[in-house]
């Protein structure tokens, strides 16, 4: 009979998350596209859609990113949110609990994807350190109380 071994010993590592720059260029590079197709597809008038983007965007990002990412991932797409999205285009203003609600989802968007990730990650290297093959059974000459 054949039998087929792995030749890797041991479990394998869990995923690194992707490096803190290149999550925050992604994050300028897709709400700059968000926000750009959000302006020209349904205008400035509705925000709520595009802060539902930009948070599935966060979201997205969290999944590959370490949490010290999430604060600047959060106000990189609130900065496109706040200054594209909304009129006056082009001007940064700040609306005290509008803004504050919306880098807090922003935010909060973020950090579950991130905390999504690394509970996956946990689980899937828990199953492949305690998925194993059962137990050899003991010869029948070995004493039975031992």
């Amino acid at each position: 009979m054949i039998e087929w071994v792995s030749l890797r010993a041991g479990a394998r590592p869990v995923p690194a998350p992707v490096a803190t720059p290149l999550v925050w260029a992604t994050a300028f590079g897709g709400a700059m596209t968000l926000v750009a197709l959000h302006s020209a597809l349904v205008g400035t008038d509705r925000p709520g859609l595009a802060l539902a983007a930009l948070s599935v965007l966060a979201g997205g990002l969290g999944l590959c990113s370490r949490f010290t990412a999430a604060p600047g991932t959060a106000v990189l797409c609130w900065l496109f949110l706040n200054g594209f999205a909304i009129p006056p285009v082009g001007t940064l203003t700040w609306a005290g609990h509008r803004d504050t609600l919306w880098l807090g989802c922003l935010c909060a968007a973020t950090l579950f994807g991130t905390a999504l990730a690394r509970l996956i990650h946990a689980r899937i290297a828990y199953r492949r350190l305690s998925v194993g093959e059962p137990p050899a059974a003991a010869p029948d000459d070995w004493p039975r109380g031992l």
